[in-house]
C-alpha cells in the first residue's frame, strides 16, 4: 500500500503541476488577460487534499472561483477543461451547452479555441449558440415537420463553404 500511495502522490503531483501551468496560460488566452492558478487545500497530504480554483479576470482581484459571476465561472471551468486536455488529450469530448452562460464575445472565444484540439480530440457540442455553430465542421439538428414525427437534419459545413 505504501508503494502504491507513493506512486499516486508522484503522479498526482506531476499532473497537478502540469495542469496548473496550462491553466494559467490558457486563462490569459480565454479571458484576454488576468491570471489564474490551482491551489491545494492541504499541500502536506496529497492523498486527501482538495483543489481550489483561483481566478482573476481582467479588472478584478484574485479570488476563489465561487465568488465569480456565472459567466466568469463557466468560462473558468471551460478554461480548466482545455488545460486538462492540453496535458492529457482524449479522443472525444461531449459538451452539453457548456457556453450557455457566456456572452457572445466569450462564446466566440470558446468556440474558436475548440479548433486548437482538432488533431487530438473530436468535440460533440450541444448548443443553441450561433457563435459556436459557425466554428463547427458539421451540424446535426432535429426537426419536427409534422406532429410526432422527428427528422434528423445534417449539414457538412466544409462542403457548404467549398461550394460557395
Amino acid at each position: 500500500m505504501n508503494e502504491m500511495d507513493k506512486e499516486v502522490v508522484t503522479r498526482f503531483e506531476k499532473t497537478f503541476n502540469d495542469v496548473n501551468v496550462q491553466f494559467g496560460q490558457t486563462f490569459v488566452k480565454m479571458f484576454g488577460g488576468g491570471r489564474a492558478r490551482l491551489e491545494l487545500t492541504d499541500p502536506n497530504n496529497l492523498l486527501t487534499t482538495g483543489i481550489e480554483i483561483m481566478a482573476e479576470p481582467p479588472g478584478k482581484k484574485l479570488q476563489s472561483m465561487r465568488l465569480l459571476s456565472g459567466g466568469e465561472r463557466a468560462l473558468t471551468a471551460i478554461t480548466l477543461l482545455f488545460a486538462i486536455l492540453q496535458v492529457q488529450p482524449v479522443p472525444f469530448c461531449i459538451l452539453d451547452e457548456a457556453e450557455a452562460a457566456l456572452d457572445p464575445a466569450n462564446t466566440g472565444r470558446f468556440a474558436s479555441y475548440l479548433s486548437q484540439f482538432q488533431t487530438d480530440t473530436q468535440f460533440i457540442v450541444i448548443t443553441h449558440r450561433k457563435e459556436t455553430m459557425v466554428q463547427a465542421d458539421r451540424l446535426y439538428g432535429i426537426t419536427m415537420q409534422e406532429s410526432g414525427v422527428s427528422k434528423l437534419v445534417s449539414v457538412d459545413l466544409s462542403q457548404v463553404s467549398a461550394s460557395n
